[in-house]
């Protein structure tokens, strides 16, 4: 499977989060443009219950964010599924939410959407029926990964913090 006819997607891994992917994930994602559509930079400690949280969800449900790690064994990111938190009072409540985040020297290479395949096999083996993604619409390429995958637009809408959003879905 290639990204383009001439260029092969880059080889990816996914395995559920450890303790230590907290800071890996913190590091990569300290860049204010890799948060640009997520609130800004978080703490090591937001990480710390995240990649916890994820840990759970993969022995509960079977799929997780799971960290991203290149061919040379470098953690670039998250990609995977996770439930659509129940305390949020906006949103897919109850459905199955895709995504991905990656630093910034991962970008424009590929990764987002060779994980995102990965993911959607994943989530397809653990009898997930369809997915849902959930994108900032200014985040040109997260709309781009979803896209390509072949999500469909769903909603248009603005967020309780007053940003336009976009549900994308997917059957599986």
């Amino acid at each position: 499977m290639t990204t383009s006819p001439t260029r092969p997607l880059p080889s990816v891994r996914l395995r559920v989060p450890t303790d230590e992917d907290a800071h890996a994930w913190h590091a990569a994602f300290a860049d204010p443009d890799v948060m640009e559509f997520l609130g800004g930079p978080a703490e090591l400690s937001a990480y710390e219950e995240f990649t916890a949280r994820q840990r759970m969800h993969d022995a509960q449900l079977g799929y997780c964010l799971w960290t991203l790690v290149d061919a040379r064994g470098a953690v670039i990111g998250f990609t995977g599924a996770q439930p659509w938190p129940r305390e949020k009072e906006w949103g897919p409540v109850g459905e199955i939410e895709i995504g991905w985040r990656l630093g910034r020297s991962a970008w424009g290479q590929g990764y987002a959407y060779a994980a995102a395949l990965a993911t959607l096999e994943r989530v397809r083996a653990a009898g997930v029926p369809h997915v849902v993604a959930m994108i900032d619409a200014r985040n040109a390429r997260s709309v781009a990964v979803a896209e390509r995958l072949g999500m469909t637009l769903a909603e248009e809408f603005t967020t309780p913090g007053g940003n336009p959003g976009r549900r994308y879905v997917l059957a599986l």
